[in-house]
């Protein structure tokens, strides 16, 4: 039960009792698993959890909380990475996992529309026979609709883009349980204010997402990724703009430091060389991908890459790619029982090898063992800090060690965070980098949700 509430709980239980039958839990169990996705804050558990099937339930759930002013809280697939989802004021969360139907497919006009709960592996394997594919990837196997609300991005975003630019409409529920729809299905759209991006990366504080139609891309005929290792993060840099410069449509371009690689060959049983190492991904025809992979081992050569190698085998591209995927797990084994600060910033990308470097000589300083791996090709780069639960001094020396990270990249014109969004972890970054904009952002705040109940206490304070 959260201290700060001040609504009448039974009163509110009573109405949605109504409204959801035994699809309305008060177990502690249940209540504690929708307080906390997979950031470092403290669990902090909602009242009430809600399994929601419609968006006019989530209308009516959300009716009852502005009458009750009580705090409403959105939860996909409790993947986020900044606090996302915890009730940090209590209230009611409302599950959208059971809202996980594939609506419509349209092959001709390459869109798909899908319920907010739809998770990005089930929508890629709804689609395999059509030839067509959703392409944005964030790692975890996330829902759609906390996807949008958080912008989310990851290791194809060079190619395809991130959620905002593969988000057509949306269906969503404001703070007075009213439904708005926003986008269409147009490619675009000039006709008012671009309300479909501002609920996009909100975070469920504007509204709650229910339903989305997204655009679809042509499954690639060929698939080769590729492996080379550099004399050092600069090189590679180098070598990254240079291809991009070049115009090389490479789909994704992935980073690790040396820490990185020697992890997870040490977890892996890998033998990777221990350098800065650029993982790649080409998509295209026979001929178009191995024109690419040419052209990017001559690049590579030039500006000290060590050994450019590619395949197109499944087999060994699942091996390739096996250091990447493995990063986490080899870092924490790494720091047995310690507990992972999970965090990202973005910069230009010819600011990212001092960036990074600026990154790797401070946490030296300060005595912090923390890898470096990011998305090259945007200048999206994450690190995660690893800390004994109970050590306020560990903790301290982390976060100051995350401000300063932040800091530096917001000086050389980046920003506090590519993909990972603001959540509770990174409230007072956003104020360092637009101080000018933040009166905008609470006046838009207070004027959808006046009474301050939709997931409050995330992105600004109210």
């Amino acid at each position: 039960m959260s201290e700060k509430r001040s609504f009448d709980l039974e009163a509110l239980s009573n109405k949605l009792s109504q409204i959801l039958g035994d699809r309305l839990s008060t177990a502690q169990a249940v209540r504690d698993q929708h307080g906390q996705d997979e950031s470092f804050y403290p669990l902090a558990a909602p009242d009430l959890v809600a399994f929601v099937h419609s968006t006019e339930e989530v209308s009516q759930i959300v009716t009852q909380c502005a009458e009750h002013k009580a705090p409403v809280i959105a939860f996909g697939a409790g993947t986020a990475l900044e606090g996302h989802v915890n009730a940090i004021s209590g209230g009611v969360c409302i599950d959208m996992s059971q809202m996980d139907k594939v609506v419509e497919v349209r092959p001709e006009d390459m869109d798909v529309t899908v319920q907010a709960g739809v998770k990005r592996r089930q929508l890629d394997e709804y689609l395999r026979d059509t030839g067509l594919h959703f392409p944005v990837d964030p790692g975890a196997d996330a829902t759609l609709g906390g996807m949008a609300a958080t912008s989310a991005s990851g290791t194809t975003t060079l190619r395809y883009g991130a959620m905002r630019e593969n988000v057509l409409s949306l269906t969503a529920v404001l703070a007075d349980g009213s439904i708005v729809k926003m986008g269409s299905r147009a490619r675009k759209s000039s006709a008012g204010y671009d309300l479909l991006h501002l609920l996009i990366g909100s975070e469920g504080t504007l509204g709650i997402i229910t339903e989305l139609t997204l655009r679809l891309y042509g499954r690639p005929e060929v698939e080769a990724s590729g492996i080379c290792a550099f004399d050092s993060v600069q090189s590679m840099v180098d070598a990254v703009t240079l291809a991009i410069q070049c115009e090389i449509p490479l789909a994704r371009m992935e980073l690790m430091d040396e820490l990185a690689i020697y992890a997870v060959n040490l977890y892996a049983k890998l033998d990777n060389e221990v350098a800065p190492t650029l993982f790649l991904e080409f998509h295209g025809t026979e001929a178009s991908v191995a024109d690419d992979q040419k052209r990017f081992a001559e690049i590579s050569s030039e500006l000290g890459g060590k050994g450019f190698r590619a395949s197109t085998s499944p087999e060994e591209r699942k091996k390739l790619w096996r250091a990447r995927h493995e990063a986490l797990y080899a870092a924490k084994a790494l720091n047995p029982g310690k507990k992972g600060l999970i965090t990202d910033v973005c910069v230009p990308i010819s600011k990212l090898a001092q960036s990074i470097a600026d990154t790797r000589k401070d946490f030296d300083e300060h005595g912090i063992l923390a890898a470096v791996i990011g998305h090259v090709g945007d200048g999206n780069y994450h690190t995660t800090l690893w800390v004994e639960p109970g050590d306020d001094a560990a903790l301290k020396t982390a976060k100051g060690a995350v401000e300063r990270m932040v800091e530096r990249a917001i000086a050389v014109g980046g920003t506090c965070t590519g993909e990972h969004g603001i959540g509770i972890g990174k409230r007072l970054f956003l104020q360092k980098e637009h101080p000018s904009a933040m009166v905008m952002m609470r006046t838009i705040k207070t004027a959808l949700d006046p009474d301050n109940i939709m997931n409050p206490g995330k992105i600004i304070e109210c």
